[in-house]
């Protein structure tokens, strides 16, 4: 038997709602607002089958170049061979979501700006560039009251 190769195979996980998360969508999701710029993942809701993006582009994140009344312009990159091609998909809402892959970045750049007005303020310089975790520090362990002990198996006994 051939394998059929449908625009939705092979999605049976990928576009099922998660445990306690199937029935109605909540009305939050259309309360969102989207903007030219922001930075979204798509991901399908398999309640909607309208609007819903090609299976490739699921778990992808892109950006909004374009804002409708239902749905949302994403650019995305998909890999072709050897190189990443730019996709333009068009979007339900449903199917989109804010990404948070910028938040630690943002957090980040403000408590920069914070450490540079305090060191300004008092006239000292301040390194901001993020440090690798560094190797932990030598130790010497003492046998004098720490000896070494010899671990083995337990014997398997059968009582019958």
């Amino acid at each position: 038997m051939g394998h059929s190769g449908g625009l939705r195979s092979g999605t049976r996980y990928a576009f099922s709602r998660d445990f306690k998360k199937r029935g109605a969508i909540a009305t939050s999701i259309y309360l969102r607002q989207y903007r030219v710029g922001d930075i979204v993942d798509v991901v399908c809701n398999g309640a909607v089958q309208k609007g819903m993006p090609y299976k490739v582009y699921h778990g992808k994140t892109g950006v909004v170049y374009n804002v409708t009344q239902n749905a949302v312009g994403v650019i995305l990159y998909k890999q072709v061979g050897n190189r990443y091609l730019e996709k333009r998909v068009n979007v339900r809402i449903e199917h989109v979501k804010h990404s948070r892959s910028r938040d630690e970045f943002l957090v980040r750049v403000k408590e920069n700006a914070e450490k540079q007005r305090k060191a300004k303020a008092e006239g000292t310089t301040v390194h901001l560039k993020r440090q690798p975790v560094m190797p932990r520090e030598a130790r010497t362990v003492s046998l004098k009251t720490n000896w070494p002990e010899t671990i083995t198996a337990v014997p398997y006994e059968t009582t019958i």
